[in-house]
This record gives structure tokens, sequence and C-alpha cells, in this order.
């Protein structure tokens, strides 16, 4: 019985009908963190330098409590991470932006792998430590909601490149799939909402708790 009403929920079943769409999604994601994380021991030691310098600058207002407003950090937290959502759900109803999909997913990780990278190289266990309380977070709504959105944004253009080419009979229910389509926009919406208000209230306060320790 348990095991029945595991098969009848929707998102196990969604999973499970297109686990070879998540499981290339998933590898590529990790593979842009790797490469992000690789592409921080190829800087050079003035360009690492550089970038210490004004990350020590930002972590030193952090611990005196000079930070924008949360109202400030909420607005552009959201508007950074749903404009990018949005670009992917656009991406797929044109055909010819399903590489594009794919490629924006792998930078994502990418920026992921290289923040974290870069903080641990520089800063060992305080910069994971900050990583851990910084980047985490809020990240645990948005990767997977990035993930859920190109997987669904990839279905989409997969199944229009199949109306227009494979010419699928009139049974091919086109409206009710566009309604699943804004319906995955509006749950990455409410994702990024929650992730927001994470890294407007919360992650500052961890982020000065954190720097307290490591001063």
């Amino acid at each position: 019985m348990r095991k029945q009403n595991v098969l009848q929920n929707p998102i196990s079943r969604h999973i499970r009908e297109n686990s070879s769409i998540y499981s290339f999604v998933i590898v590529l994601f990790l593979m842009g963190v790797i490469f992000g994380a690789v592409i921080v021991n190829s800087l050079s030691i003035a360009q690492k330098e550089d970038l210490f310098f004004y990350l020590k600058q930002f972590f030193g207002q952090v611990s005196t409590g000079k930070v924008a407003a949360p109202e400030d950090l909420f607005r552009s937290s959201f508007l950074h991470n749903i404009k990018f959502l949005v670009l992917i759900w656009v991406l797929g109803i044109s055909i010819i932006g399903l590489p594009l999909i794919l490629i924006l997913l792998f930078l994502k990780g990418l920026v992921v792998g290289f923040s974290i990278g870069f903080l641990v190289n520089q800063m060992r266990w305080g910069g994971f430590l900050l990583a851990f309380v910084t980047v985490l977070p809020q990240n645990l709504l948005i990767i997977p909601m990035f993930i859920f959105t190109s997987v669904i944004a990839v279905m989409f253009s997969l199944n229009l490149i199949r109306k227009i080419f494979i010419k699928q009979s009139a049974h091919y229910a086109f409206f009710h799939l566009f309604i699943k389509y804004c319906g995955a926009l509006a749950a990455a919406f409410i994702a990024v909402l929650l992730a927001a208000c994470v890294e407007a209230y919360i992650s500052p306060q961890l982020m000065q708790s954190v720097m307290k320790i490591i001063n």
C-alpha cells in the first residue's frame, strides 16, 4: 500500500518518468560546479589577490553591520533570480532555445562552484564556513528550482519539436501542456520569493556571526 501511494505521488511519478532528463541536467550542473572550482586554481596570484582585496572589504563592512538594507537585498536577489528563471522558461517555448537552457544551467553551476572554491581557497576552513552560510541557504531552494525549471523547459521544447517536425496527431494536448508549463513558472516564483527572504534576512545575520568567529 505504501509503495502504491509513492507511485501515485505526482512528484515521484514526474521524476521517475523523466529520470533520464533529470540525470542529464543534474550532471551538467555538477560539471559546472566542478569547472567553476577548477577555474579558481587557474587564476594568477595577482588576480586572486585583487579579488580577495574586494572580498575582504565586503566582509569588513558586514562585520561592522554596514550592509545594504534587507529590503534592498531582497529586491536585488529576487529580481536577479526570477529574471534567470523567466529566461529559461521563455527559451523553453522556442525550439532554438534548447541548447541555451543547458548553457545557462551550466553557467549557474560554474558561478556556485567558483564562489565556494574561491572562499575555501583563500580562507580555508573560515571560507568553508562563510560559503556554508552565504551560498548554501538560499541555494537549497534556488538550485532545485533551477533544475526543475530547466527540465520542464527542456521537456516543453522537445514536445514542440515533436509537434512541428514529427507531425503528431490532433490528440496532442498542447494547451494542457502549456498550462502545466505556466504552473511550473508559478512554483519557481514562490521558491525564488522564499530564497530572496533567506538571502536578505537570514544570510547576513549568519555571515556576521561567522565573521566574529573568524576574526
